[in-house]
């Protein structure tokens, strides 16, 4: 049988699920993101295009998450219609091992393995950097946040205004209502039929244009308050000082070079510890992805005559929980209660020798099943539950 054919209906086979779940996965992972933001940018009153520009910011931090879980299935499901169709059979007749079928899905780990070293060792945190800046710009109004129609919005910290209509994408304001502090208790409020913002030539300072209103300014040494009615006003708005966001810092936020010198030379050991910590996480997660392939082939064959697709379901848990367990391991290492190589390194060779001894048994062991106890276990819980729900459903007819 001719080996480069072999390994390309290998590499086809994969292709399909990979990029399908890959997709899926950085889909599902963003459509409830935009939820989140829309509702985050709409409480702030920002303009909806920053929706669009945040997600863009998280699509490097969610295809770091999706690219294992892709390449998995890819495997998996690739491997599992192989077994259950017999061609698993055929090819290990015909003298094609285990390890000589794991030759494609390892090219695919490899090359996906280096994708993921640049996202999250120098695209991801330059991302999530600027992800953090629009958060902050919103909050600011640095980013232009329009007044919101029908309540109180404070423009600076003195003056407060109120808009019942905006027409023409905010270019055209009516019903007009503004109350402003000034120096020495002095008080100015304006009502006014319509009105518009102008630039100034100062940045930091708007021209408030008001037509067919009135104008009563109180201040302590007026007897009464002086009420103008007038045709056109211009009412100065100075513009709230923004401050410079942070500088790139943190651990999440420094490429892998960065972690490295920071390792080595912060003047807090907390940050030492952060980076060294940090490091090692994105140095775990990328070193999975070469353990994924012998997972993925290993749960993909199941036991003879069945074709169960419970380690599909198995493989996503086991990913999901050695994630947690990093993640919780990174944060112990970062309060500095461990070493962060012993609590990162030690759940990744413990996992490595799980998935080898589970390779093991399915390539060297005649009649090896990794996970043939657990298909027996809940094909005997799915046989239970069946009867249950019969014996439910005549004790209903009968009643």
């Amino acid at each position: 049988m001719n080996s480069g054919l072999v390994d390309r209906y290998i590499a086809r086979l994969i292709a399909v699920p990979l990029i399908a779940s890959l997709v899926i996965a950085a889909m599902l992972l963003l459509l409830e993101k935009m939820l989140r933001l829309f509702d985050f940018v709409a409480h702030e009153g920002g303009p909806v295009s920053v929706v669009w520009r945040m997600l863009a910011n998280l699509i490097p931090e969610y295809l770091s998450l999706g690219i294992p879980i892709g390449l998995m299935l890819g495997v998996l499901l690739a491997f599992r219609r192989l077994a259950t169709s017999s061609e698993l059979d055929v090819l290990l007749a015909c003298g094609f091992s285990y390890r000589r079928l794991l030759r494609v899905p390892y090219a695919y780990a490899i090359v996906f393995a280096f994708i993921n070293l640049a996202i999250v060792g120098f695209l991801q945190p330059y991302s999530r950097y600027a992800y953090e800046g629009l958060r902050y710009e919103l909050r600011t109004g640095a980013l232009g946040a329009s007044i919101k129609v029908g309540e109180f919005t404070k423009l600076g910290k003195n003056m407060t205004v109120r808009i019942e209509r905006s027409q023409e994408g905010g270019r055209q304001l009516s019903g007009i209502f503004v109350m402003a502090q000034g120096k020495d208790g002095k008080e100015l409020e304006v009502t006014a039929e319509s009105g518009r913002f102008m630039a100034t030539d100062d940045p930091n300072t708007i021209i408030f244009r008001l037509h067919n209103g009135t104008l009563v300014h109180d201040a302590p040494g007026f007897p009464i308050p002086r009420v103008l009615s007038f045709q056109s006003h211009d009412l100065p708005i100075d513009l709230p000082k923004e401050e410079a966001f942070r500088q790139r810092g943190g651990g999440d936020e420094l490429t892998i070079p960065e972690l490295v010198k920071s390792g080595k030379t912060a003047q807090q050991v907390a940050d030492r510890t952060k980076s060294r910590a940090e490091f090692h996480f994105r140095m775990t997660e990328v070193a999975t992805m070469l353990l994924l392939p012998l997972l993925a082939v290993a749960l993909a064959v199941p036991p003879k005559r069945s074709t169960s697709a419970l380690g599909v379901f198995l493989s996503i848990v086991m990913i999901v929980t050695y994630y947690k367990i990093n993640e919780y391991a990174e944060a112990l290492a970062v309060r500095g209660g461990i070493n962060p190589i012993i609590a990162l390194w030690t759940p990744f060779v413990l996992f490595g020798i799980l998935i080898w001894w589970m390779y093991r048994t399915l390539a060297t062991v005649p009649g090896g099943q990794p996970i043939g106890a657990l298909e027996r276990q809940f094909a005997k819980l799915g046989s239970w539950m069946r009867r249950l729900l019969a014996r439910s459903n005549r004790k209903r007819a009968a009643a």
